[in-house]
C-alpha cells in the first residue's frame, strides 16, 4: 500500500533542507562574520561602557543620573552591533521590523507614563544643566530648603523647619527656582518706621554706621537706608545690607541682631520708632474747630440740664402749700 501524500511531502522538506544547507553553506562566512561583528560591539560597549560611568559619576552629583546614561549609551553600541550584523547576513526586512516595533512600543509607553516620563526627563535634563547641587540652598514652588539628594524622578529637599520634602523633577524644571548658594552672599532687607517729628538722613547715617560695626555684614559700602513710604504713623525706611550666605552666623541670627541693633541705635539718637498713633483733626478746610465744637456742645448741655431744674423746682414750691393745706384740713 502506497503513500502518495507521505512521499510528496517528504520530497518537498528533502529540498527544503537542501535549500537551506546550501544556503547556510554560502552564507556561513557572513554568518560568522555577523557573529563577530555582535561580539566586537558587545566588547565595545562594556569598555566604553566603563570609561564613560566613571566620567559621568564624576560629571554628576547622582549616580543614578550617570549610570542610567551609561547603561544607555551600552544599550545603544550593543542595538547598533545587532543591527549592523542583521544587515550584513540579509536581513534588511527584519532590523526594519524591530526599529519599527521599537519605536510603537515607545510611543505606547510614553503615553501611558506621561507622568513619569516627564519626571524622568527633567531629571536628566537638570542633570546636565545643574541648576544646584547636593547642600545648595534652593527655593521653588514654595519649598525652601537644604538639597539632599537628586535623584532620576525627585529631589529631597531638607526644609528649615526639620521636614523632608520629595519634590518632583518636573516642578523644579518648570517653575522659577533660585539657588541662594551661587552667589556666596544674600541681601537682608529689615524695614523699620521713625516719626515725622524726626530727619530721615540723620536715621540713615545712624543706622549705616551702627549694621557696618556688625562683623557679619560684607561689602559695607553697599549697606543703605532707602525711605520706602509715608505711613500712617511713621516715614517707612528700608534697611539693606549683605552677609555671607550660606555661613555662619545663619541668616535669622543675623536678621534678629540687625533689629536689635537698628533699635539702640536709633534710640540711643533719640530717633523715635513709633507705634500707631491717631490724631483728630478739625481744623481742616471744610472742617470746625475742636474748641468751637466742645464750646458749642457744652452750651447745649448747659441749656439742656437748665431746662430739666426748672420744673423740678416748680413741684418742690407747689409740695409745701399743700402740705399746709394738709395741715389746715
Amino acid at each position: 500500500m502506497e503513500f502518495p501524500q507521505i512521499d510528496e511531502a517528504y520530497t518537498l522538506i528533502n529540498e527544503k533542507l537542501q535549500v537551506w544547507l546550501e544556503q547556510g553553506i554560502k552564507h556561513l562566512p557572513n554568518i560568522v562574520v555577523a557573529l563577530v561583528i555582535a561580539v566586537v560591539f558587545g566588547l565595545l560597549a562594556k569598555v566604553i561602557g566603563s570609561t564613560l560611568q566613571r566620567v559621568l559619576r564624576r560629571a554628576f552629583e547622582s549616580k543614578q543620573i550617570a549610570d542610567l546614561l551609561t547603561a544607555i549609551a551600552k544599550a545603544f553600541i550593543t542595538c547598533a552591533g545587532i543591527f549592523i550584523a542583521l544587515d550584513f547576513v540579509g536581513l534588511q526586512g527584519a532590523v526594519t521590523s524591530l526599529l519599527a516595533g521599537a519605536g510603537i512600543i515607545g510611543l505606547a509607553v510614553g503615553f501611558a507614563f506621561q507622568d513619569l516620563t516627564e519626571n524622568f526627563i527633567a531629571g536628566i535634563a537638570m542633570g546636565i544643566r545643574k541648576p544646584f547641587e547636593i547642600g545648595d540652598i534652593i527655593e521653588a514652588d514654595g519649598v525652601f530648603g537644604t538639597v539632599e539628594a537628586i535623584n532620576l524622578r525627585n529631589t529631597l529637599i531638607e526644609t528649615f523647619y526639620g521636614q523632608l520634602e520629595i519634590v518632583p523633577n518636573k516642578i523644579l524644571f518648570r517653575n522659577i527656582l533660585t539657588n541662594y548658594t551661587v552667589q556666596g552672599y544674600r541681601r537682608v532687607e529689615i524695614p523699620v518706621g521713625i516719626s515725622y517729628a524726626d530727619d530721615p538722613e540723620k536715621a540713615r547715617q545712624v543706622i549705616v554706621e551702627a549694621i557696618n560695626s556688625r562683623d557679619y555684614v560684607i561689602d559695607k559700602d553697599n549697606t543703605d537706608v532707602y525711605a520706602e513710604s509715608f505711613g500712617d504713623s511713621s516715614i517707612n525706611l528700608l534697611v539693606w545690607f549683605c552677609m555671607k550666605y550660606p555661613g555662619e552666623p545663619n541668616y535669622m541670627i543675623v536678621r534678629h541682631d540687625a533689629i536689635v541693633t537698628i533699635q539702640r541705635a536709633l534710640a540711643d539718637n533719640d530717633i523715635l520708632i513709633p507705634f500707631p498713633i491717631r490724631t483728630l483733626d478739625f481744623g481742616i478746610k471744610g472742617g470746625e474747630k475742636l474748641d468751637a465744637m466742645m464750646s458749642s456742645k457744652q452750651s447745649r448741655t448747659d441749656s439742656e440740664k437748665s431746662r430739666e431744674v426748672k420744673p423740678a423746682s416748680s413741684k418742690g414750691a407747689d409740695s409745701p402749700e399743700q402740705g399746709e393745706s394738709a395741715g389746715d384740713e
